[in-house]
C-alpha cells in the first residue's frame, strides 16, 4: 500500500487524537520524562520492538530520564497515517 502524505488540514484533525504531540518540520514529535536512565531506556527499547514490527522507524533521542521521538514517513515526504498510527502505540506503551 502507498504511503500518501497528508494534507494540512488532515493532519490538523489527527494531532487532536494524540496526547501532546506537536508537528514540526514534517515530523511529529514528543518528548517523554522518566525517573531516571534505566527507565528511559526500557521504554526506548519497547518502541523499537514496535517499530520493527510495523517496519516504521521514528527517530529517537534519550538520556538520564527522558526519550523523544520524531516520526515521518521519508519515502512520502512527510506525515502519513502510518506515523500517527505509530504515535498511538507509542501512546498506548507509555500508559503500561
Amino acid at each position: 500500500m502507498a504511503r500518501k502524505k497528508l494534507s494540512a488540514e488532515e493532519i490538523a484533525e489527527r494531532i487532536g487524537e494524540l496526547k501532546s504531540w506537536a508537528t514540526e518540520n514534517d515530523n511529529l514529535k514528543k518528548r517523554f520524562a522518566f525517573a531516571n536512565f534505566a527507565e528511559a531506556l526500557e521504554f526506548v527499547n519497547k518502541v523499537g520492538a514496535i517499530a520493527e514490527k510495523r517496519d516504521h522507524h521514528p527517530d529517537i533521542a534519550f538520556g538520564w530520564g527522558y526519550a523523544e521521538f520524531a516520526i515521518t514517513t521519508h519515502d512520502a515526504g512527510g506525515l502519513t497515517h502510518n506515523d500517527f498510527d505509530l504515535a498511538k502505540e507509542i501512546e498506548k506503551s507509555a500508559e503500561n
